[in-house]
Protein backbone atom coordinates (compact mmCIF):
# COMPACT_ATOMS: atom_id res chain seq x y z
CA UNK A 1 0.00 0.00 0.00
CA UNK A 2 2.50 2.35 0.45
CA UNK A 3 4.31 1.83 -2.53
CA UNK A 4 0.96 2.91 -4.01
CA UNK A 5 1.16 6.46 -1.70
CA UNK A 6 -1.20 4.96 0.32
CA UNK A 7 -0.28 5.77 4.33
CA UNK A 8 -1.40 3.12 6.22
CA UNK A 9 -1.55 1.90 10.09
CA UNK A 10 -1.80 -1.79 10.72
CA UNK A 11 -2.84 -2.16 14.39
CA UNK A 12 -2.46 -4.85 16.96
CA UNK A 13 -5.92 -5.36 17.40
CA UNK A 14 -6.34 -6.73 21.24
CA UNK A 15 -7.06 -10.33 21.35
CA UNK A 16 -4.01 -11.07 18.67
CA UNK A 17 -0.46 -10.42 18.73
CA UNK A 18 1.28 -9.03 22.08
CA UNK A 19 -1.85 -6.77 22.95
CA UNK A 20 -3.63 -8.47 25.90
CA UNK A 21 -4.50 -11.86 26.30
CA UNK A 22 -4.30 -13.55 23.03
CA UNK A 23 -7.57 -15.14 21.84
CA UNK A 24 -9.23 -13.38 24.53
CA UNK A 25 -10.64 -9.97 25.35
CA UNK A 26 -11.96 -8.59 28.77
CA UNK A 27 -15.41 -7.56 27.54
CA UNK A 28 -17.69 -6.95 23.90
CA UNK A 29 -17.19 -3.51 23.19
CA UNK A 30 -13.59 -3.41 23.94
CA UNK A 31 -12.17 -3.39 20.22
CA UNK A 32 -14.36 -0.10 19.91
CA UNK A 33 -13.07 1.63 22.75
CA UNK A 34 -8.81 0.78 21.94
CA UNK A 35 -9.59 2.30 17.70
CA UNK A 36 -11.25 5.43 19.30
CA UNK A 37 -8.43 5.87 21.73
CA UNK A 38 -5.99 4.75 18.60
CA UNK A 39 -7.65 7.71 16.70
CA UNK A 40 -7.74 10.11 19.51
CA UNK A 41 -3.91 9.86 20.05
CA UNK A 42 -2.46 9.14 16.82
CA UNK A 43 -4.83 11.30 15.03
CA UNK A 44 -4.12 9.96 11.60
CA UNK A 45 -4.54 12.69 8.74
CA UNK A 46 -7.65 12.86 6.71
CA UNK A 47 -9.77 11.31 4.67
CA UNK A 48 -9.27 8.20 6.64
CA UNK A 49 -10.58 4.80 5.36
CA UNK A 50 -11.32 2.08 7.93
CA UNK A 51 -9.89 -1.19 6.42
CA UNK A 52 -11.44 -4.81 7.62
CA UNK A 53 -10.34 -8.35 6.38
CA UNK A 54 -12.79 -11.46 7.01
CA UNK A 55 -13.62 -11.55 10.56
CA UNK A 56 -11.83 -7.74 10.48
CA UNK A 57 -14.24 -6.07 8.28
CA UNK A 58 -17.00 -7.74 9.88
CA UNK A 59 -15.88 -5.79 13.16
CA UNK A 60 -15.14 -2.57 10.95
CA UNK A 61 -18.91 -2.73 9.33
CA UNK A 62 -19.92 -2.92 13.01
CA UNK A 63 -17.74 0.03 14.06
CA UNK A 64 -19.44 2.12 10.72
CA UNK A 65 -23.33 1.14 11.91
CA UNK A 66 -22.22 2.88 15.42
CA UNK A 67 -22.50 5.94 17.18
CA UNK A 68 -18.62 6.57 16.56
CA UNK A 69 -18.94 6.21 13.05
CA UNK A 70 -17.88 9.38 12.13
CA UNK A 71 -14.49 8.93 12.93
CA UNK A 72 -13.74 7.71 9.85
CA UNK A 73 -14.35 9.27 6.35
CA UNK A 74 -15.08 5.60 4.18
CA UNK A 75 -14.80 1.82 5.36
CA UNK A 76 -13.43 -0.84 3.23
CA UNK A 77 -15.08 -4.41 3.63
CA UNK A 78 -12.65 -7.22 2.15
CA UNK A 79 -14.75 -10.17 2.04
CA UNK A 80 -16.40 -9.48 5.19
CA UNK A 81 -17.37 -12.45 7.65
CA UNK A 82 -21.59 -11.86 8.15
CA UNK A 83 -23.68 -14.10 10.39
CA UNK A 84 -24.15 -17.56 10.03
CA UNK A 85 -28.04 -17.56 9.47
CA UNK A 86 -27.77 -14.23 7.18
CA UNK A 87 -30.65 -13.82 4.29
CA UNK A 88 -29.43 -15.14 1.87
CA UNK A 89 -26.79 -17.08 3.72
CA UNK A 90 -23.01 -15.90 3.28
CA UNK A 91 -21.07 -19.07 4.92
CA UNK A 92 -20.24 -22.04 2.81
CA UNK A 93 -20.24 -24.44 5.58
CA UNK A 94 -21.13 -27.81 6.70
CA UNK A 95 -22.32 -29.00 10.28
CA UNK A 96 -18.44 -28.65 11.80
CA UNK A 97 -16.09 -26.77 9.58
CA UNK A 98 -16.00 -24.02 7.35
CA UNK A 99 -13.12 -22.77 4.54
CA UNK A 100 -12.18 -26.35 3.79
CA UNK A 101 -11.17 -27.16 7.68
CA UNK A 102 -8.54 -24.09 7.97
CA UNK A 103 -11.30 -23.09 10.67
CA UNK A 104 -13.91 -24.92 12.59
CA UNK A 105 -16.62 -23.33 14.43
CA UNK A 106 -18.34 -24.56 17.81
CA UNK A 107 -21.78 -23.80 16.60
CA UNK A 108 -23.68 -25.13 19.31
CA UNK A 109 -21.71 -24.00 22.12
CA UNK A 110 -21.62 -20.41 20.08
CA UNK A 111 -25.22 -20.70 20.10
CA UNK A 112 -25.81 -21.36 23.62
CA UNK A 113 -23.32 -18.72 24.33
CA UNK A 114 -25.49 -16.30 22.70
CA UNK A 115 -28.76 -17.77 24.05
CA UNK A 116 -26.98 -17.01 27.33
CA UNK A 117 -26.03 -13.26 26.28
CA UNK A 118 -29.47 -12.04 25.30
CA UNK A 119 -30.22 -13.01 29.60
CA UNK A 120 -27.56 -11.12 30.77
CA UNK A 121 -24.97 -14.17 31.38
CA UNK A 122 -21.25 -13.18 30.39
CA UNK A 123 -19.31 -15.86 33.07
CA UNK A 124 -18.81 -18.11 30.06
CA UNK A 125 -17.59 -15.36 27.38
CA UNK A 126 -14.11 -16.39 27.71
CA UNK A 127 -14.29 -19.95 26.10
CA UNK A 128 -13.52 -20.83 22.33
CA UNK A 129 -15.52 -20.87 19.67
CA UNK A 130 -13.49 -21.08 17.21
CA UNK A 131 -10.35 -23.00 16.25
CA UNK A 132 -7.83 -21.94 13.13
CA UNK A 133 -5.80 -24.61 11.73
CA UNK A 134 -2.43 -23.31 12.66
CA UNK A 135 0.82 -25.75 12.50
CA UNK A 136 2.63 -25.53 16.20
CA UNK A 137 5.57 -23.49 14.82
CA UNK A 138 3.23 -20.48 13.93
CA UNK A 139 0.99 -20.52 16.62
CA UNK A 140 3.66 -18.59 18.41
CA UNK A 141 3.27 -15.84 16.10
CA UNK A 142 -0.35 -16.15 14.96
CA UNK A 143 -3.79 -16.33 17.07
CA UNK A 144 -5.08 -20.10 17.11
CA UNK A 145 -8.78 -19.73 18.79
CA UNK A 146 -10.97 -17.35 19.06
CA UNK A 147 -12.85 -16.86 22.76
CA UNK A 148 -16.88 -15.71 22.28
CA UNK A 149 -16.08 -12.19 23.42
CA UNK A 150 -13.68 -11.77 21.10
CA UNK A 151 -15.36 -13.54 18.44
CA UNK A 152 -18.54 -11.37 18.52
CA UNK A 153 -16.77 -8.47 19.41
CA UNK A 154 -14.61 -8.67 15.81
CA UNK A 155 -18.12 -9.06 14.00
CA UNK A 156 -20.90 -7.22 12.83
CA UNK A 157 -23.99 -6.75 15.78
CA UNK A 158 -25.94 -9.08 16.02
CA UNK A 159 -28.72 -7.08 14.58
CA UNK A 160 -26.64 -6.69 10.98
CA UNK A 161 -29.60 -5.50 8.71
CA UNK A 162 -29.83 -2.83 11.55
CA UNK A 163 -26.26 -2.39 11.40
CA UNK A 164 -25.57 -2.15 7.99
CA UNK A 165 -28.59 0.41 7.61
CA UNK A 166 -26.75 2.62 10.57
CA UNK A 167 -23.73 3.07 8.76
CA UNK A 168 -24.23 6.65 7.04
CA UNK A 169 -20.51 6.91 5.78
CA UNK A 170 -19.24 5.78 2.68
CA UNK A 171 -18.68 2.52 1.98
CA UNK A 172 -17.74 0.08 -0.71
CA UNK A 173 -16.48 -4.28 -0.66
CA UNK A 174 -13.89 -6.26 -2.29
CA UNK A 175 -13.86 -9.73 -2.24
CA UNK A 176 -12.78 -12.75 -4.61
CA UNK A 177 -14.66 -15.15 -7.06
CA UNK A 178 -13.47 -18.07 -5.76
CA UNK A 179 -14.00 -17.54 -2.13
CA UNK A 180 -13.46 -20.76 0.32
CA UNK A 181 -15.56 -19.40 2.88
CA UNK A 182 -18.42 -17.55 1.79
CA UNK A 183 -20.25 -16.96 -1.43
CA UNK A 184 -19.35 -13.30 -2.25
CA UNK A 185 -21.65 -13.08 -4.72
CA UNK A 186 -24.40 -12.91 -2.13
CA UNK A 187 -23.12 -9.73 -1.01
CA UNK A 188 -24.90 -7.07 -2.89
CA UNK A 189 -28.31 -9.11 -2.36
CA UNK A 190 -27.60 -8.89 1.52
CA UNK A 191 -26.95 -5.37 1.32
CA UNK A 192 -29.65 -4.37 -0.46
CA UNK A 193 -32.07 -6.59 1.13
CA UNK A 194 -31.08 -4.63 4.31
CA UNK A 195 -31.64 -1.36 2.87
CA UNK A 196 -28.09 -0.10 1.87
CA UNK A 197 -26.73 -0.48 -1.52
CA UNK A 198 -23.24 -0.57 -1.82
CA UNK A 199 -20.73 -0.75 -4.81
CA UNK A 200 -19.07 -4.41 -4.53
CA UNK A 201 -16.01 -5.49 -6.41
CA UNK A 202 -15.15 -9.45 -7.20
CA UNK A 203 -11.57 -10.11 -8.17
CA UNK A 204 -12.00 -13.12 -10.83
CA UNK A 205 -9.54 -15.93 -9.51
CA UNK A 206 -9.20 -14.94 -6.06
CA UNK A 207 -9.83 -16.99 -2.82
CA UNK A 208 -10.22 -15.70 0.72
CA UNK A 209 -6.78 -15.14 1.95
CA UNK A 210 -5.57 -14.77 -1.35
CA UNK A 211 -7.25 -11.64 -1.83
CA UNK A 212 -4.45 -9.74 0.59
CA UNK A 213 -1.31 -11.66 -0.77
CA UNK A 214 -1.85 -12.06 -4.16
CA UNK A 215 -1.06 -9.59 -6.53
CA UNK A 216 -4.38 -9.32 -8.46
CA UNK A 217 -6.41 -8.89 -4.83
CA UNK A 218 -3.81 -6.21 -4.07
CA UNK A 219 -4.22 -4.25 -7.12
CA UNK A 220 -8.20 -4.24 -6.79
CA UNK A 221 -7.45 -3.63 -2.98
CA UNK A 222 -5.54 0.02 -4.50
CA UNK A 223 -7.72 0.24 -7.16
CA UNK A 224 -10.89 0.66 -4.48
CA UNK A 225 -8.82 3.13 -2.52
CA UNK A 226 -8.39 5.50 -5.39
CA UNK A 227 -11.59 5.44 -6.22
CA UNK A 228 -13.86 8.82 -4.99
CA UNK A 229 -15.74 8.38 -2.23
CA UNK A 230 -19.47 6.82 -3.08
CA UNK A 231 -22.61 6.53 -0.39
CA UNK A 232 -23.70 3.85 -1.92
Amino acid sequence: MTQAGIAVYTLDVRGHGESGRRGDITYIGQLEDDLEDFINTVKPSGPRTLVGFSASAGFALRFAGSERQKLFDRYLLLAPTLPLFSDPAIFKIDSSSMGGGWVNVGVPRLVALTILNHFGVTWFNHLNVIAFALDDDVKKYLTPTYSYALRTNFDVMEDYRANILAAKQPMSIVAGVEDELMYTNRYQAIFEKAGRPIRVSLVPGIGHVGLILDKPGIDAIVSELRLPMVSK
